[in-house]
């Protein structure tokens, strides 16, 4: 007999974004009623091929076959109309809607009269709820009001508010805790013996032997492996398979000793309830300290805790033994801190005013003059520290909105230079560089660490963490697992931590 036919294949899929290929031929097939578990590491296309299959994103090349026949996704209502729905890990929940309002949110019933469709869709969400194993969630709730775990309850609904035959889940364990995703992993045993096919998508790779039939690995925008059983495939052959990457990264040497001495920086007990445990850490002057772990494994949470963005519900953060008032930036900066958030053009940047205006934004008090600001000493210190890190062009007048990724990113470096800061908070500082500015931006913080500036780093690049740091913090869920100098680690070992959860040593 020979064997049935995939649910859906997806054959040759590109995807070019400007300088950036995402996806460089991936094929995936996925059979009805299984579970297909996707994974890579951050960057591996996960993301966009998701994107491409719910009809976000247009293929540049490749063919989609749906049920035998092909296909073209040229919108997400389209892929829903077809029995394809994405639950994404950053749920689109309208807050200020109810319950049923979200889960009808463009196919509202059609009974005849505002009252009367109203109690159509609570009641039909309120018989989803319950198929969900939530029937305490009242349809008629505002969403914003509910917790993490019940709004992705409420993004589930929806999904089988349509007629899906395939279900994209995203990360869907990440806000869960041990009850809830045993719930999850109930509800989709339940859709898959329905013969609805589930495209999963997890870092935990315990959780992949637990529910998934098949895998596959991606890497740098290709699939590396397809249809591995879930089950008996190795930890160690699938971190092999995601690990290993075509970019070359150049790092200055290291000094032949981490700093010692008094610390610039500790962190005492600091944690933030639902984000991370409380941990503790020293930074000295001229020291680099890697935070690695992936994505929802607060991370950058503990930056901007650090940095005063948000408000620690225990522990405290002291800059020369003097404690920091809590969740106050001003604070922080006034101690000597400053932040190179994640998403500078949203974060950091000012992005329709000049190098100078965002080298000196931090600054502004040094170049006031009864009440005027001198413009001529703003440019002139805004152009030394400029010239320092070599950013190009050497024009501070230039609109910041002109220059490259890595050049933005040294503008924003530039400012705290500027001000004089004594730690440094890196937030994935390359992100959206090129390859040649990463090695200059990777020599920049080595010589500033040189210089004695104490650098607090966060990547989702392992290799960037490793290659940069004189110290690693190894994140998982929240939790600091590990703790080592970066030389006694390497890719594989902290993937084998940031996954399976190793004990902290």
């Amino acid at each position: 007999m020979a064997p049935e036919a995939p649910l859906l294949t997806m054959s040759g899929i590109t995807k070019s974004f400007p300088g950036v290929r995402a996806l460089d031929g991936v094929d995936l097939d996925v059979q009805a009623g299984e579970v297909h578990c996707l994974l890579g590491q951050n960057g591996a296309g996960k993301s966009t091929l998701i994107k491409v299959l719910a009809g976000a994103h247009q293929p540049d090349e490749g063919t989609i076959t749906w049920r035998g026949e092909p296909v073209t996704l040229r919108s997400p209502i389209a892929a829903m109309r077809l029995g394809i729905a994405t639950i994404y890990q950053e749920l689109d929940l309208v807050e200020h809607l109810s319950v049923a309002e979200n889960v009808h949110l463009g196919h509202e019933p059609t009974a005849v009269g505002f009252v009367v469709r109203g109690k159509a869709a609570r009641a039909s969400t309120a018989s989803l709820l319950k198929r969900l194993g939530h029937p305490e969630i009242d349809p008629a709730r505002l969403v914003g009001e509910l917790s993490a775990a019940q709004q992705q309850i409420v993004s589930m609904a929806r999904a089988l508010s349509h007629d899906v035959r395939l279900i994209v889940m995203d990360e869907p364990s990440a806000a869960l805790d041990p009850d809830e995703v045993d719930n999850l992993f109930r509800i989709v045993g339940d859709l898959t013996a329905d013969g609805v096919a589930v495209v999963y998508i997890s870092h935990r790779l315990e959780e992949i032997r637990r529910i998934g039939d098949r895998v596959t690995v991606l890497k740098d925008g290709r699939a590396v492996a397809g249809g591995l059983p879930a089950e008996s495939t190795p930890t160690r052959e699938v971190v092999a398979l995601m690990t290993g990457r075509n970019v070359e990264y150049v790092f200055p040497d290291r000094p032949a000793s981490p700093p010692t001495g008094t610390p610039v920086l500790e962190v005492r007990g600091l944690g933030r309830e639902g984000e991370f445990a409380p941990f503790d850490l020293t930074l000295h002057p001229g020291e680099i300290v890697g935070l690695a772990g992936l994505v929802g494994s607060g991370r950058s949470e503990i930056l901007e805790t650090v940095y005063g963005a948000r408000k620690p519900t225990s522990g405290q953060v002291l800059v020369d033994g003097r404690p920091l008032r809590p969740g106050s930036v001003r604070a922080a900066v006034n101690a000597g801190l400053g932040l190179a958030p994640e998403e500078r053009k949203a974060q950091a940047l000012l992005m329709l005013e000049s190098v100078t205006r965002n080298v000196s934004v931090s600054s502004m008090s040094r170049f006031s003059r009864g009440g005027w600001i001198d413009r001529g000493a703003e440019l002139g210190a805004a152009r030394a520290a400029t010239r320092e890190l070599s950013l190009r062009p050497d024009n501070p007048s230039a609109p910041v909105r002109t220059l490259s990724g890595g050049n933005q990113q040294k503008a924003v470096l530039a400012r705290w230079l500027l001000r004089g800061c004594r730690v440094l908070l890196l937030d994935e500082p390359t992100r959206g560089v090129d390859v040649g500015a990463r090695s200059e931006l990777y020599a920049v913080v080595r010589r500033l660490a040189d210089e004695g500036l104490a650098v607090l780093l966060v990547s989702s690049e392992v290799p960037e963490v490793l290659g940069l740091a004189d110290r690693v913090l190894v994140l998982r869920e929240g939790r600091v697992v590990h703790t080592a100098p970066a030389r006694e680690l390497d890719e594989h070992r902290v993937l084998d931590l940031v996954m399976e959860g190793s004990p902290a040593s």
